[in-house]
């Protein structure tokens, strides 16, 4: 087991594994699953140092910021972000916005980069649930991602996450990490997925791509609701050193997934190693 240690600064958390430089740094989903990339975290530690900042602010502007302070203060030099759904749209705007910070960029299930997609993601996530899921998965996305604030966004959060993990996952491994590892946070996903939303839409978020000097890489399920396609297509066109791979077999979340587990460590190793 890798040493692992949960620091505060200020009122930004992080956990580290084994000793610095903290050259790799994971970045979870949500927003506001803070946690979710630990069993992604402790499998690369015997590779380098590593970190996993967890986000807390409640816009698009400040996770960006307090993800810079981190990566600033405890990473090395320049870093390679592996990001989650969520994370992987942060790590592309902090690419995009501090390029010197960020010497490669992983991109794992990432969110569809062009509007035109989302559709096709919701439509088959909906198509995996029965009737009354797909009534509760409804709701708790309108009010989470349209409605006014509520004091029950974490459970409606977490109640999201139960549905999304029958659309979302082929042929999952039976969890073993403790689930005090990862915490939901209702008020951050609803504020900062309304900031995001309108980015993609605007065409902001893609127009990023051009302030990326790294090397970017898409890691992506065959079986993950979020479309393919949305990811390599607008992203192959926009950037200037770019891979697809695509896991057959494989959900939203490779690390679950009992026949993708594996070819998608050896993924990252490799891409470690480079």
């Amino acid at each position: 087991m890798p040493s692992i240690k949960l620091t505060t600064v200020g009122d930004k958390n992080f956990r580290t594994y084994e000793e610095p430089p903290f050259e790799l740094a994971v970045i979870h989903g949500g927003p506001g699953a803070s946690g979710e990339m630990a069993p992604v975290a402790r499998e690369l530690a015997s590779f380098t140092g590593v970190l996993e900042p967890f986000q807390t602010a409640i816009t698009l502007e400040g996770q960006v910021d307090e993800l810079r302070t981190v990566l600033e203060s405890h990473g090395a030099p320049t870093n390679i972000l592996i990001g989650f759904s969520w994370g992987a749209w942060l790590s592309f705007i902090l690419a995009a916005c501090y390029p010197s910070l960020v010497r490669k960029l992983i991109l794992v299930g990432s969110g569809p980069f062009e509007d035109k997609y989302v559709a096709s993601m919701q439509e088959c996530r909906l198509g995996r649930l029965s009737a009354e899921e797909r009534t509760q998965f409804e709701s708790s996305v309108a009010v989470l991602t349209q409605g006014k604030i509520k004091d029950n966004t974490d459970s409606l959060l977490k109640q999201l996450g139960e549905l999304a993990s029958k659309t979302d996952t082929y042929d999952a491994i039976p969890c073993e990490e403790s689930s005090d590892l990862v915490t939901v946070d209702g008020d951050i996903f609803q504020a900062v997925m309304r900031d995001a939303t309108e980015v993609r839409r605007s065409g902001k978020l893609l127009k990023l791509a051009g302030n990326i000097v790294c090397p970017v890489v898409a890691i992506h399920g065959s079986y993950d609701p979020h479309p393919a396609e949305g990811v390599e297509q607008p992203l192959r066109a926009a950037l200037r050193d770019f891979r697809f791979i695509l896991l057959n077999n494989c959900g939203h979340k490779p690390w679950i997934e009992r026949q993708a587990k594996a070819q998608f460590y050896e993924i990252l190793r490799q891409e470690l190693r480079q």
